[in-house]
């Protein structure tokens, strides 16, 4: 059975779910998945003046796309689908991503991506 820290709970509530990195954490060490769930909570916590969660996510997603991580990318999309980010933001993000990632990865994520936009409504 595993007890669930304080930090890990707050995580699971935030997220509906637990990431991976924390359900291993956890497994390993009770205080190795605090601190990565505390980790987790000092980068996407909302900070006055800060980056935006929309602002995050699409920079995320364009990391994710120039690391070829198509399967990341599109889960990033629906969040940014929930958090109303625009098809220009997000066509800006794949063009970022080109630039920094190479052009060949980008005509291997775009494929995904633009299929994903599609179902999404964009």
């Amino acid at each position: 059975m595993i007890i669930m820290g304080t930090a890990v709970k707050e995580i699971k509530e935030l997220k509906g779910f637990l990431p991976r990195s924390i359900v291993y954490a956890e497994q390993i060490n009770e205080d190795f998945a605090e601190g990565i769930a505390g980790f987790y909570k000092a980068v996407w916590k909302e900070r006055e003046g800060g980056l935006s969660m929309r602002q995050k996510h699409l920079m995320v997603f364009a990391i994710a796309c120039s690391n070829n991580n198509t399967e990341s990318a599109v889960k990033i999309l629906e969040r940014l689908h929930k958090f109303g980010a625009t098809r220009a933001e997000i066509n800006d993000a794949m063009m970022i991503a080109a630039w920094t990632g190479g052009i060949q990865h980008f005509t291997d994520f775009s494929a995904v991506v633009l299929k994903e936009m599609e179902k999404l409504g964009y």
